[in-house]
């Protein structure tokens, strides 16, 4: 058995269940400014594609869950159509981080923050003014203010997350993908 070596420790759980718990924080705390954007950043910097996408899945089924069932969100068909709108623009946001990681070599974290916080707002704007309703929550104080919000919970997350690494808790941040030689020449 000298050649054995113990089976590697599983973080990506724990860091998972921490996440879902500070959502859930986030939730309680701002209702319906929860950072997914921030969410979706540090998920897709931190976990692979799919784990990241599934972390983001439940960040949302845990804020919705809060929403109906501590903060009384209306049991109103607008509310059913707008979280689950949420859900899909906060996967959305998880794409476009993981896809900007990928192709930022120096300060990628940031960028992929601001891809999905671009993302996020940008799908909201637009979801808005095809229905036509909520366009007047994007003035650019309630915008800079939901940018502040995210921008400080990615920032906590993310210095979570390296004190994580640093204790030996948390795995370092997801392997960059590695461009196609087709992507290179473009």
């Amino acid at each position: 058995m000298a050649g054995h070596s113990p089976a590697p420790v599983r973080r990506a759980p724990l860091w998972i269940a921490l996440l879902v718990l500070a959502s859930i924080v986030f939730s309680l705390g701002f209702a319906c400014a929860v950072p997914l954007a921030a969410f979706a950043a540090i998920a897709a910097l931190t976990l692979s594609r799919r784990d990241a996408l599934l972390l983001v899945g439940a960040v949302w089924l845990a804020n919705q869950i809060a929403g109906f069932t501590i903060l009384h969100y209306p049991l109103a068909p607008s509310t059913f159509a707008w979280g689950a709108a949420l859900g899909a623009v906060a996967l959305a946001s998880t794409l476009a981080a993981q896809w900007v990681k990928g192709r930022v070599p120096l300060g990628g974290g940031i960028v992929a923050f601001l891809a999905a916080f671009a993302v996020y707002e940008g799908s909201l704007v637009a979801i808005s003014f095809a229905f036509g309703s909520g366009v007047s929550n994007f003035t650019p104080s309630i915008v800079r203010r939901i940018l502040a919000i995210n921008f400080a919970a990615f920032a906590a997350l993310y210095l979570i997350h390296r004190m994580g690494v640093f204790a030996g808790l948390a795995k370092p941040e997801a392997p960059r993908q590695k461009l196609r030689a087709r992507e290179r020449q473009a």
